[in-house]
């Protein structure tokens, strides 16, 4: 039996904060205890936050270590374990890695290439292998304003292990880049663009969304239900845009970029994710709204690290502490992503619950991740 006991914690437990030990034995969490007694042989947590282990739904961390560079393409495996190390060291537990389906093959500054189905095999490998200190699963971000979305999706199924797909859809002037300002600024730093040829890349993904994009839709809907998936909707910008995630099926919202979309999400029923950089940068680099005006309308139910994985714990924090309930700060990233993906076995210190924990000294605003276990195992 591995049995380990984090004492004279703060224990972050569903519905509130209370000093005590959990005791994690055999991959679960066997016994929680009030007090600030330290049995022998346990760890003297001096008073730390225990909370469950972090659930990030949408990273794009991956890409950074896969190309570090600009066309610089780094080892695969060598790429994946500094991922996964750096997730368990900011305590993420969970992680559903995003990759992108479908291409512009037409359109060779578009960067748009095939990759999601190499890059899946490589990382379910590893996991089968028992190398990665994290528990990962795979989020297919459907790219709606593609050529080959179809055929990408139809080389995954049922055992790929994917929980979520989302829909994506970046056609310029729509959504996240409703200002073609903020399109032409990304595109022209980071893929080199000149204006004339950002010009024509406009014009062509328009078409092609005009082409392709109802069918494209149709198809990464059904194609969520054959893998057994969670459906998502992204970057909705309208009330109407709102009402087709609804009808579609979407369990949660990814970034929605306006507050009339966060409160139509709400009336649907519909979790909102937003970024935590957004949230602590105090505001989107896309011009959108701001996760913080969602979180005072109560409109903020999960947060994404989306591209700093750091910013999933600090960013549950700076809610505990704007909300006045740091039980419900810590639940956006632990207790609602786990819902909104159906992982009921964790997300919460509770009796029976997975044993994925993690201990955390508060340093003012931030934290600092002391120890991670992965069912009951330390990582970290």
């Amino acid at each position: 039996m591995t049995e380990t006991i984090l004492a004279n914690a703060m224990l972050i437990l569903p519905d509130r904060v209370q000093t005590g030990a959990v005791r994690l034995l055999n991959g679960q969490i066997a016994d929680i205890t009030d007090g600030t007694s330290v049995p022998p042989g346990a760890i003297d947590c001096g008073g730390d936050l225990v909370m469950p282990g972090l659930i990030e739904l949408h990273t794009d961390n991956l890409e950074r270590h896969i190309e570090p560079r600009p066309k610089v393409d780094w080892p695969h495996q060598a790429a994946i374990i500094a991922h996964d190390a750096e997730l368990a060291s900011v305590g993420i537990t969970t992680v559903f890695d995003a990759l992108r389906v479908g291409s512009v093959v037409s359109d060779a500054k578009a960067h748009y290439h095939e990759y999601a189905r190499g890059l899946a095999d490589e990382i379910l490998a590893m996991r089968a292998q028992g190398v990665l200190r994290v528990n990962h699963f795979l989020h297919l971000r459907a790219e709606v304003c593609s050529e080959t979305l179809v055929e990408e999706l139809a080389k995954f199924g049922p055992d790929d292990s994917i929980g979520i797909v989302s829909l994506m859809d970046h056609t310029p002037g729509e959504r996240q880049f409703r200002d073609l300002s903020k399109l032409w600024d990304y595109m022209a730093k980071k893929r080199g663009m000149t204006s004339v040829e950002f010009d024509a890349h406009v014009a062509a993904m328009r078409a092609l969304k005009d082409r392709l994009g109802d069918s494209h839709i149709m198809a990464a809907v059904a194609e969520a239900r054959r893998y057994g998936a969670v459906l998502a909707s992204h970057d909705d910008t309208t009330v109407e845009h709102v009402g087709i995630s609804a009808v579609q099926g979407a369990q949660f919202a990814e970034f929605p970029t306006t507050s009339e979309a966060a409160e139509a999400c709400q009336a649907q029923g519909i979790k909102v994710m937003m970024g935590g950089p957004n949230l602590i940068r105090g505001g989107s680099h896309s011009g959108n709204v701001a996760a913080q005006n969602l979180a005072e309308s109560g409109l903020l139910d999960i947060v994404s690290s989306d591209y700093v994985p750091s910013s999933l714990l600090s960013s549950a924090l700076m809610l505990g502490d704007l909300w006045g309930n740091l039980a419900h700060g810590i639940a956006t990233v632990t207790t609602a992503p786990a819902a909104a993906t159906g992982l009921t076995d964790r997300g919460r210190l509770a009796v029976g619950a997975r044993a994925d924990v993690i201990r955390v000294a508060r340093l003012a605003s931030a934290g600092a991740v002391r120890g991670v276990w992965v069912q009951g195992q330390r990582v970290g």
